[in-house]
């Protein structure tokens, strides 16, 4: 798929989702909303995530040892083999490799295009630095923060867009992300791991349902319930 249409597919299907040009994505908001199941799990350094979908049930699997800017590019990512890539297979990805297949290079221009909307970057950068193609740190920061992405992810779209030159990418490529973060005052949330254990969407209704329907043995429902993570019989008190 061309770029471009790419680009128009992302921008269609954050209107769909009602998310405006110029808004970041409230990514875990998003996902209960369109009822992905989803598990973040401690995974290996190399594996980022992976989705399955079968008939209206879909599922992400997202790698919670990475950086939290890292995960909701990954979670943009598998979005784009759920809802826009034309023949769907299981798949397991590790955006941003050298070796991925023109597929996960669609998908990681979507996930930029999708988290990163040009009219939103754009204005969020002070007039003197969109006219002198010279973004500094605090704007990084205040975007990155702002849009919910790695430092990484979003020098690339800024180069992409044409907003930042060759030299000032590199510059700002070699600034110490946690540290330049704490010196302006940010939280270090965002490069930091996060979310392990968590699990988003309606799989445990749904046990419970069964459950309490007697479509399925109390066993059976803590198995269930076990596959991510829940024990029902622990007492919480």
């Amino acid at each position: 798929m061309k770029k471009d249409l790419i680009e128009i597919k992302a921008s269609e299907l954050r209107t769909e989702w009602g998310l405006s040009p110029y808004d970041p994505v409230p990514v875990k908001q998003l996902l209960l909303k369109l009822n992905i199941l989803t598990l973040f799990k401690s995974l290996g350094e190399n594996f980022s995530g992976m989705c399955l979908k079968r008939n209206d049930n879909r599922f992400i699997l997202v790698n919670s040892n990475h950086p939290t800017g890292r995960q909701h590019f990954t979670i943009a990512h598998e979005l784009y083999h759920l809802y826009v890539q034309e023949t769907f297979v299981v798949h397991y990805c590790n955006p941003g490799s050298a070796s991925s297949s023109k597929q996960e290079k669609e998908a990681d221009l979507f996930a930029s295009f999708f988290l990163m909307p040009e009219m939103g970057i754009k204005k969020m950068i002070p007039e003197e630095e969109l006219l002198q193609n010279d973004v500094s740190i605090a704007t990084v920061l205040k975007l990155e923060h702002f849009f919910g992405v790695s430092r990484s992810a979003l020098l690339v779209r800024l180069s992409a867009l044409r907003l930042i030159t060759k030299e000032r990418f590199a510059q700002l490529s070699e600034m110490p992300v946690i540290r330049t973060a704490r010196e302006y005052g940010y939280d270090i949330a965002l490069y930091l791991p996060g979310n392990d254990g968590l699990v988003l969407g309606d799989y445990g209704v749904r046990a419970k349902t069964l459950f309490d329907k007697g479509l399925i043995s109390e066993g059976h429902y803590i198995e269930l319930l076990s596959k991510i993570g829940v024990d029902p019989t622990q007492n919480s008190d």
